[in-house]
């Protein structure tokens, strides 16, 4: 992960997998103040925006449809918003400084007139994504279309689509090697996301090695 941005859907398999070692999935909320540092995964249509910039932004976002909202609070979004679960907003506090552990991305998923917004809610120190959000602009506020609240959860766009991660244990597994991962393909229809496709991948179990991704038969 570079700083509080990332990698996606099968390209972020390692990543979220390997900062998910000091978490296991039950207690990630729990662990949610766990020591410093953030991170994240995904590829954007343009790219997340750092939480440094983010958390000192306008809340207001830009009325011209034509121009992307970079200028968002993704945290205010978070705080604000009555759909996040109150742990996620309660636990969501700078990591270093102002700096706050959320990845956001934007790009077109609803078929609105403006970018839609992805914010992903990480640990600190950890990484481990404990909340994703997509909001739709709305008569100049942002409106929660889609949230995912079951760590490791990780969301990203892709080509129009939203793609979102999360990782599978089984019984005996170590937090630091999960069995496998089911990514989940949504796609904007009718006023709301509707599931597409949903691809399970198995970690193969290398000595010695990290847990390497192996598609499913």
């Amino acid at each position: 992960m570079r700083g509080l941005t990332g990698e996606g859907s099968a390209r972020t398999r390692g990543s979220i997998q390997a900062v998910s070692a000091a978490l296991a999935v039950p207690t990630a909320l729990a662990l949610l103040v766990s020591g410093c540092g953030a991170g994240g995964t995904g590829a954007r249509d343009e790219g997340p925006a750092h939480a440094d910039s983010v958390a000192g932004a306008a809340a207001t976002p830009s009325a011209a449809p034509s121009k992307s909202p970079d200028n968002v609070n993704a945290v205010k979004l978070i705080k604000d918003d009555p759909k996040v679960a109150p742990e996620v907003k309660r636990e969501l506090k700078p990591c270093v400084a102002d700096e706050y552990p959320v990845d956001v991305s934007y790009g077109k998923l609803t078929a609105g007139s403006a970018d839609d917004v992805v914010v992903n809610v990480l640990t600190c120190g950890d990484a481990v994504g404990v909340g994703s959000y997509v909001y739709r602009e709305q008569d100049g506020s942002y409106e929660n279309v889609f949230k995912a609240e079951e760590p490791p959860v990780y969301a990203e766009i892709d080509r129009g689509d939203l793609v979102v991660t999360k990782q599978v244990y089984e019984k005996g597994d170590p937090v630091s090697s999960p069995s496998g991962e089911n990514v989940i393909t949504y796609r904007w229809t009718s006023g709301h996301f509707t599931e597409k496709y949903r691809t399970h991948n198995d970690y193969g179990k290398v000595v010695g090695d990290s847990a390497t991704p192996v598609p499913a038969g």
